[in-house]
């Protein structure tokens, strides 16, 4: 059964490494159905690292650490890492200098994915570390405390190498809630979020809004790519707003 959860979960979101999107992407207006109420994009934590890079007209490294619900199968432009890419290149000013890669810890609960992230910070070394977690945790009832531990531990270890952090929690998915408790990963990661003055990206929040208000019909089982495309853009549009606002650039720093 829980493999059959794990397999509707990854299918939302597809399944393979989606590469970031060019440089030359054009980014069409944000669709009516990526509304979301503003407390659902408001964090008090910032990103500091993140607007000293952009400020000083560095590169904005920002590294992805995620599941296969980070892609989108034979659609590497439209996966949210991608679309969060043009976005950030169109409204930053030196938009030539973001870049976002993505690293698959496939099926890794938050402690196996962890402990990879002394040596992937060695290797990548970006600004901006965003990570992706909780699912595979809740799918394998994995204790909550020890999940609580063991994203403590990797928020720990991305920042003593020096990286800014936002945390983004599971997707919604109305067919599988009554499959996984997902309550308790979301309070400890927003526990964790708090305790280390992180941004956490509610993604659940806003994917059960986007169901609830009936702009995305997440129930279906007839779910097709295009429904991934709507809700990745929908994402990508809202983490980098999310990441804007984080690090309080302000109109000097964006595009007019």
């Amino acid at each position: 059964m829980k493999a059959k959860v794990l397999l509707s979960l990854i299918l939302l979101c597809g399944g393979l490494a989606a590469p970031p999107a060019r440089a030359g992407d054009a980014v069409p207006a944000a669709p009516a159905a990526c509304e979301l109420p503003s407390y659902l994009l408001t964090t008090e934590s910032q990103l500091h690292k993140v607007a000293d890079t952009v400020k000083a007209g560095k590169p904005l490294e920002i590294l992805v650490i995620g599941s296969r619900s980070t892609t989108i199968p034979s659609s590497e432009d439209s996966s949210y890492p991608a679309r969060m890419q043009a976005i950030l290149k169109d409204k930053l000013s030196s938009s030539e200098a973001v870049h976002v890669s993505v690293e698959i810890q496939s099926k890794k609960t938050a402690e196996e994915a962890a402990s990879t992230f002394v040596k992937l910070m060695e290797a990548k070394t970006p600004t901006l570390v965003i990570w992706q977690t909780g699912t595979v945790d809740a799918i394998r009832s994995i204790d909550p405390d020890d999940f609580r531990g063991a994203v403590t531990e990797g928020v720990a270890a991305l920042q003593n190498a020096g990286a800014d952090v936002v945390l983004m929690n599971l997707q919604y998915s109305p067919r599988t809630e009554t499959m996984i408790s997902a309550p308790p990963y979301l309070d400890n990661m927003r526990v964790v979020a708090q305790e280390h003055d992180v941004p956490l990206f509610d993604r659940f929040a806003m994917m059960r809004q986007w169901n609830d208000q009936g702009q995305f019909d997440l129930f279906s089982p007839s779910r097709g790519p295009e429904l991934a495309k709507q809700v990745h853009d929908c994402i990508g549009r809202a983490l980098a707003q999310f990441v804007i606002d984080a690090a309080h650039l302000g109109p000097a720093e964006q595009q007019n």
